[in-house]
């Protein structure tokens, strides 16, 4: 299975904008739909389920008024729902995307077999977040639609799988979806992807510097001023391998040559509104997370600026020569 031409058809790039934590809401995803490629945003984003109906519904209408003045269907929006049995508002995530009747849904951190059913019966495309061949292999058996490979390049909490190797493994016994995550920078990258045997690329950190994103002006900046030398691959702050900046942890306090322990993965704490108000809670809201792509990053422009950006250089790629 390959992308269904009815997505296919109202997509600019074959990339969709990453459901980034704490950095993606409503501003980023509207404005990604609008310009052509699949708006994703993680559900945790949003401190309630009200917000997140509230989130669901603005982005729907917005794609309505979008259609009407360009006589165009904008881009999907994707929400991204946390599976792991430590997420105490799954159930009622899940029951906000359908009440929404969004056309795709990511899952990550754990097996998307107990949302499949009602997602499927919605007419519902799923992708599952995988790191590794194994993981790959479970969400196939589980009847998703699509796999997301986190490879090493990606932010946040990564993969470790080099993306060539990657691909290839998973292309020898899958012939659904497939979206490679991790270290795109540019159109060319995307255009590789497809290349390689991707249908999809995800594109992060370089959305994070736009200006519709939820992120700081300070973590834009420090995106713009860092390479990839200033990428940390650590497991202190969730207990998971987790690309992160250098400079933001040396900002904490922290040295980064000599972080603590491993850390426990916690998806409850993490997404409970009143931890994140409190001000030791810095994880993520001050020690910030990149992929391998921020050498890429050179500037904050607008969504629509960065698609059009990355649209001209896919296309000089794919021009026949």
């Amino acid at each position: 299975m390959t992308l269904p031409t009815a997505l296919k058809s109202r997509l600019r790039l074959p990339l969709i904008a990453a459901p980034m934590f704490l950095v993606s809401g409503p501003a980023l995803v509207k404005a990604a739909c609008r310009s052509g490629v699949i708006g994703a945003f993680p559900t945790a984003n949003c401190r309630t389920v009200d917000e997140l109906d509230r989130w669901l519904a603005d982005m729907g209408d917005d794609r309505s008024r979008a259609a009407d003045e360009t006589g165009r269907a904008p881009a999907p929006v994707c929400p991204n729902l946390i599976v792991h049995r430590s997420n105490p508002r799954v159930a009622d995530d899940l029951a906000a995307v359908l009440r929404a009747k969004v056309e795709i849904v990511i899952t990550s951190v754990g097996s998307p077999e107990p949302v499949m059913k009602p997602l499927k019966e919605a007419g519902c495309l799923v992708l599952a977040d995988v790191a590794s061949v194994r993981h790959a292999e479970k969400a196939v058996a589980a009847g998703v639609d699509g796999l997301v490979l986190l490879t090493a390049g990606a932010g946040g909490q990564t993969g470790w799988v080099n993306p060539f190797s990657f691909v290839r493994a998973v292309r020898a016994f899958w012939d659904g979806i497939v979206v490679m995550a991790g270290g795109m920078s540019d159109g060319q990258a995307i255009a590789a992807a497809e290349t390689l045997g991707c249908d999809l690329a995800y594109m992060g950190t370089k959305f994070i510097a736009t200006r519709e994103s939820l992120a700081k002006d300070a973590y834009k900046a420090l995106l713009v001023a860092s390479r990839l030398d200033d990428i940390l691959l650590t497991r202190a702050f969730t207990g998971l391998e987790t690309n992160m900046l250098r400079p933001s942890i040396a900002a904490a306090g922290l040295d980064p040559d000599n972080l603590p322990p491993r850390g426990a993965i916690d998806i409850a704490k993490d997404i409970n509104a009143a931890e994140r108000e409190k001000p030791q809670a810095k994880r993520w809201k001050d020690i910030w997370s990149a992929g391998h792509s921020v050498s890429g990053v050179t500037d904050i422009p607008s969504v629509a600026d960065l698609v059009e950006r990355t649209a001209r250089e896919y296309a000089a790629v794919k021009r026949p020569a």
